[in-house]
């Protein structure tokens, strides 16, 4: 059967069957409203909170309606697959609830958060490659060579339809939704809620979301074929695939109204406005929905925006958070060269206080000034408003006689 063929075959029964296969096993997320992201988009603005979801993300869902129908035979083989980081552990949760042995293949990149929340759950965690397209290709071979059953991360019809339950979760809490946002990585989740959220009810508009260093679906449909591109590396993790699915493009041509690019810095300022108003934890991937909230073409609909994962180690969560603050004014590095005398840095210190700027870290180096020996350098980073409190503190500076040069 082709892909066309199955699109048109896939009914809303289909998904509704997966919503019964995972009652009891996939949470019902909360449908969160959100006064912050309604201003900010002019809509009225609902976050559906995957990120709550077992194992922190959605892809749960689609695993186990995959793996509960597998035969006995089938079960016995044991099952394999190739994930960043959330299909590993939704295919881990299903496996273990099912008594089921599960094989990972994840990139030797891959959060050791993911990695070790995908060991606990009973998973045997292969690391191989530098991302996605390599785990899986490497996850092939053992398939092969071991005769495991294959668990594809979202170009698979079971799968899809389990990630589009979300959509009727949505539906049911709130029947008079307009827009739904939904990141894609390899279109299973786009897909399954596309497919579920349209035959439910034809009048809801559904948007994928892509980070704009890897489009793949984007480029898919603009192309009318499914391409791989030459790279996808995103702070979007979860959503760094080169090449989108067969099946899941067929879909999404059939089903989505449009996609949605976003910048780097646009989803890690939506991580830290999420975690600042919200006080919620989100991976990359799942903020996608969020940054892309000001660049739907409507206004005053009512819009479910999908946080889809929120497995985050805590390094890579500072990283993303100190360098969304530093885009959006909120730290200011700077050094300043003085004379190699008493009182200098004191003077320094008060023109900051003075301009309300909170110093947070501070050196003073003689060694860094080559021509002269009465001079020293003096690097600040200090705690700021924004880009304009930045403009007066260097305004200030200036006055009391030092150059600023911006580090960063």
């Amino acid at each position: 059967m082709d892909t066309a063929q199955v699109v048109a075959e896939t009914d809303l029964a289909a998904v509704q069957q997966a919503a019964a296969r995972l009652a009891g096993v996939a949470k019902h997320t909360p449908l969160l409203a959100s006064e912050y992201f309604s201003a900010l988009s002019g809509n009225e603005v609902r976050l559906k909170a995957e990120n709550l979801q077992h194992t922190g993300a959605f892809k749960l869902r689609g695993a186990y309606n995959k793996l509960a129908q597998l035969t006995p035979e089938e079960r016995a083989r044991g099952v394999i697959t190739s994930s960043a980081g959330n299909h590993a552990q939704g295919v881990a949760y299903a496996a273990q609830k099912l008594g089921i042995k599960a094989v990972i293949c994840m990139p030797a990149t891959t959060p050791i958060l993911k990695v070790e929340g995908t060991r606990a759950l009973g998973a045997e965690v292969v690391l191989h490659g530098d991302g996605f397209d390599d785990a899986y290709a490497y996850s092939r071979e053992l398939e092969k060579q071991h005769g495991y059953v294959y668990v594809h991360p979202f170009d698979d019809l079971q799968v899809l339809l389990g990630q589009g339950t979300t959509a009727l979760e949505i539906m049911q809490d709130w029947a008079d939704v307009d827009v739904i946002l939904v990141p894609i990585g390899g279109g299973g989740f786009a897909s399954g809620v596309a497919l579920a959220a349209k035959l439910t009810n034809p009048h809801v508009q559904v948007y994928g979301v892509e980070p704009e260093n890897a489009a793949c679906m984007k480029t898919a449909l603009r192309q009318g074929e499914v391409t791989t591109l030459p790279s996808a590396e995103t702070v979007a993790d979860g959503c760094a695939v080169k090449r989108a699915g067969e099946l899941t493009y067929a879909f999404c041509q059939q089903y989505l109204d449009g996609i949605l690019t976003v910048s780097e810095m646009e989803i890690m300022n939506a991580l830290l406005s999420l975690i600042e108003k919200h006080k919620l934890i989100a991976e990359g991937a799942g903020v996608l929905s969020l940054a892309a909230l000001a660049k739907l073409p409507c206004r005053h609909k009512r819009v479910a925006a999908i946080v889809s994962g929120g497995n985050i180690d805590i390094s890579t969560l500072s990283a993303l958070i100190a360098k969304a603050l530093i885009a959006r004014g909120r730290e200011f590095c700077f050094s300043v060269q003085l004379p190699d005398k008493p009182g200098q840095l004191l003077a320094v210190s008060q023109i900051l206080a003075d301009q309300g700027a909170n110093v947070i870290k501070l050196d003073h180096d003689q060694a860094m000034v080559t021509d002269s020996f009465q001079k020293v350098v003096l690097t600040v980073t200090v705690e700021t408003n924004n880009e304009q409190h930045i403009e007066r503190i260097c305004r200030a500076l200036a006055q009391g006689g030092y150059a600023v040069t911006k580090v960063y």
